[in-house]
């Protein structure tokens, strides 16, 4: 697979399609299985609270992997992530309730690059608060 999106299609303002994220209790464990990271805080609530956090909390690196999400459909091909780096700024909060979490992200082309690449930022919020940070995706483009 490559890119769809030409790099010569592309200015730095470019707006990426904003993508909405539902996370529940359920994702939580799915994810667990899935990546083998069991601890407590991401589905145990007595847990989660007597170590401080408002309630369980969703996976830093599930958060990261939904917010690319952006990123590879907008692009076409998960292949075209050269690279990709966040900083977790505050937890995804997830009740035990049939609404659970929301991760809402947008993104917009920053800069362009060298070599057919294009610098993307990535805004993830989660109840109005900003759950990543320095959130930065570089792609190469078609």
């Amino acid at each position: 697979m490559t890119a769809k999106i030409s790099y010569s299609d592309v200015e730095v303002g470019t707006e990426l399609p904003a993508q909405t994220f539902p996370v529940t209790r359920a994702t939580l464990v799915q994810y667990a299985g899935a990546s083998g990271d069991f601890n407590p805080i991401h589905w145990n609530e007595k847990f989660a609270k007597e170590v401080g956090l408002p309630d369980v909390i969703a996976h830093g690196m599930f958060t990261m992997a939904e917010a690319i999400r952006v990123v590879t459909d907008w692009a076409g091909d998960p292949g075209a992530v050269v690279e990709y780096g966040v900083r977790f700024t505050k937890p995804v909060v997830v009740p035990n309730d049939d609404q659970g979490a929301v991760i809402e992200v947008a993104g917009k082309v920053a800069a362009k690059l060298d070599d057919n690449t294009v610098r993307v930022d990535l805004t993830a919020t989660s109840a109005g608060q900003k759950v990543l940070g320095m959130s930065r995706a570089v792609v190469r483009l078609a």
